[in-house]
């Protein structure tokens, strides 16, 4: 069997989620995590060193050193970096959010485009076995309801819940019909930070799904759950566990103007989401064939994220 030509990987961005796809990138065999980059240089050496890798305190330094990148940084600087490593050649797998604004993620759809560049967006629910297993059983449902609620941490408060948590969601019910958003009512209030906290959107498609959505990065408790009603299903997704039930209902039994509503558990287990979303990207790379999160994928959802917030932004009526 022939031998894979190495590729070598850099991370940009040697936090919490940057660490994760430095070991990804380790454990892949043609990859070498050649390069941890961060602004805090103690930080990038304590990643880099568990992989032999080497570090930089600056993106623009990596220039010739590698082929591909994860750009795993703080949200507010993903057009800047990812922008410049397309430009320099690079295979960019960046993390969510794409950009923090429509303009931004068009310019790094057309850089993408015209570079000739694979560019892979980091909507890491995809991966998710649940989700993937959730695409065998909806049928042109009808409503979607979701919730997304955890408790407050620092972590990914350079940018609103929306950007930070609904973005997830809003990823995967696009994924889930071509149709175009009709309409859309929003509201957001800002709790602790100076930021949007708690959310709430309601999506009409033109295909008649309407879907609502409420976000929280202030709540009591931890919940990530989606749920869809369809003709012949109520389906429920519950992201963290990997666990789908779906209820389905049969024909009355004689005498009855009831239907039997039937129950099915589906326990989907173990799973590396994040393994299997940078392998995706590597494979890829490679072949050089279109990632299974595009460029485009990301620009539909900032888009939306842009029409949620402009209505965020509406004056109350008769205020």
């Amino acid at each position: 069997m022939a031998m894979l030509p190495e590729l070598r990987a850099a991370v940009v961005g040697a936090g919490r989620l940057g660490s994760l796809h430095a070991s990804k990138y380790a454990a892949l065999e043609g990859v070498r995590l050649a390069w941890v980059v961060d602004t805090d240089l103690r930080r990038a050496r304590r990643v880099a060193a568990q992989y032999g890798a080497e570090t930089l305190s600056d993106y623009r330094e990596l220039d010739g050193k590698a082929e591909i990148a994860t750009v795993a940084s703080p949200g507010v600087t993903h057009h800047e970096i990812a922008s410049h490593l397309l430009s320099a050649g690079y295979d960019v797998l960046l993390e969510k959010p794409m950009a923090t604004t429509l303009e931004q993620a068009r310019s790094l759809a057309d850089t993408a485009r015209h570079s000739g560049r694979i560019l892979q967006i980091g909507h890491l629910e995809r991966f998710n076995p649940a989700i993937r297993h959730l695409r065998s059983i909806v049928n042109a449902p009808r409503f979607v309801e979701c919730h997304r609620l955890a408790p407050f941490t620092e972590r990914g408060t350079d940018v609103d819940v929306i950007l930070d948590l609904m973005v997830h969601d809003l990823d995967v019910i696009l994924s889930l019909t071509r149709a175009d958003v009709v309409s859309v009512e929003a509201v957001g209030v800002a709790v602790l930070t100076e930021q949007i906290d708690v959310a709430n959107a309601r999506i009409r498609f033109a295909d008649g799904l309407i879907a609502n959505l409420n976000t929280s990065r202030v709540a009591p408790r931890r919940e990530r759950k989606i749920r869809f009603f369809q003709s012949d299903a109520y389906i429920s997704v519950d992201y963290e566990a990997r666990r789908i039930q779906v209820y389905r209902k049969s024909p009355p039994p004689p005498g009855s103007v009831y239907p039997i509503i039937s129950a099915e558990q589906i326990e989907l287990g173990e799973a590396d989401p994040l393994a299997d979303e940078v392998a995706s990207f590597v494979a890829a790379v490679r072949g050089r064939t279109t990632p299974p999160v595009t460029a485009q994928d990301g620009l539909r959802t900032i888009e939306l994220i842009e029409w949620i917030k402009a209505e965020m932004e509406k004056p109350l009526s008769g205020a």
